[in-house]
């Protein structure tokens, strides 16, 4: 009887045999020549892909193909519209006020990579709280922002005054606040009409959003050196549709995540960046204006304070010393 049984066992194995090919969907909202695409999404959906031989692959949906307004995002992954969603952070800054610690002046600096302030954060303990039902695949941040104006050159903080300046979150309109400006919120898409038609100044984001978006077209002057913070990002998968994946599709998306992935992100961005500053200076017709130590010191005295002041808000002496690697 035993043996039967064993038989029956083996038998029923042998019909399911591996794993069932499974599907991902990874929903964004920008389009397919985005920076993100290069260097987040591609080496996400090629890695996984190649690890499990094909059995687990992700379709990509661009351009809010699973719906529109980039501010919903979180909600589509939670809800199941999409099993996999990037965004920013800033875009609902009430959800992520200790993530965007890494946004502000002073705490990622050049010889410290964003992601890694991030993620040493979260291996500390913190921040994991403010991914509620999902789990963090690429956490990561920006260049440093710089401001890119329209018929405004921005070289001393006088310059900022009562200037109406396009910001991605709340952090970064504290600190426009702190410069004598007047914070617009809204999404990048919306960047370039606003700029063209005037509604805003100003916007203060890092330079690879100005190829992203096209905002050369519109912007003919740049600040660059200001302590001005950088932008938080993050790609997070469903966590009830990760724990019902195979343990070794499972793997395969962990051996392609987190701080591999994350730092993939972060570098296709400082290389987005590189590519943009060149391109602006060829052109001869933009004022690009390289602030000096003595010039970018003229703002530190007003945003460095604004970084002191969130953390004590926050009560989040640990968080930021687990950023800067103390």
């Amino acid at each position: 009887m035993l043996m039967k049984t064993l038989a029956a066992g083996t038998a029923a194995l042998a019909l399911a045999g591996p794993a069932a090919a499974e599907t991902l969907k990874l929903a964004h909202w920008v389009p397919p020549q985005h920076t993100l695409t290069a260097s987040t999404v591609e080496p996400l959906v090629n890695g996984v892909s190649e690890a499990t031989g094909g059995e687990l692959t992700i379709d990509v949906y661009p351009g809010g193909e699973l719906g529109a307004g980039p501010l919903e995002q979180y909600v589509r992954v939670v809800q199941g519209v999409a099993d996999i969603v990037w965004g920013l952070q800033g875009y609902t800054s009430s959800q992520f006020p200790r993530t965007m610690i890494a946004e502000l002046p002073g705490v990622v600096t050049e010889d410290r990579p964003g992601y890694e302030a991030i993620w040493d954060a979260i291996d500390a303990g913190f921040l994991m709280e403010e991914y509620p039902q999902t789990r963090p695949l690429a956490l990561w941040t920006s260049e440093p922002n710089i401001f890119i104006m329209k018929d405004h050159e921005i070289r001393s903080p006088a310059d900022v005054e009562g200037l109406k300046i396009r910001v991605s979150g709340a952090v970064a309109g504290d600190i426009i606040e702190a410069l004598g400006g007047i914070p617009v919120q809204m999404p990048a898409g919306e960047m370039y009409n606003a700029l063209d038609t005037g509604l805003i100044d100003g916007i203060v984001t890092g330079a690879s959003a100005v190829g992203d978006f096209r905002l050369d077209e519109v912007a003919n002057s740049y600040t660059l050196n200001a302590p001005l913070g950088r932008i938080t990002f993050y790609l997070v998968m469903n966590q009830g549709v990760y724990d019902g994946l195979p343990a070794e599709m499972q793997a395969a998306i962990d051996a392609n995540s987190g701080r591999v992935l994350s730092e993939s992100a972060e570098t296709g961005w400082y290389a987005a960046n590189d590519r943009v500053l060149e391109s602006i200076a060829a052109t001869g017709d933009n004022a690009i204006v390289e602030l000096t130590d003595e010039e970018a010191a003229a703002f530190a005295e007003l945003t460095l304070p604004v970084t002191d002041a969130v953390v004590a808000e926050l009560g989040a002496d640990d968080i930021l010393a687990a950023m800067q690697g103390e």
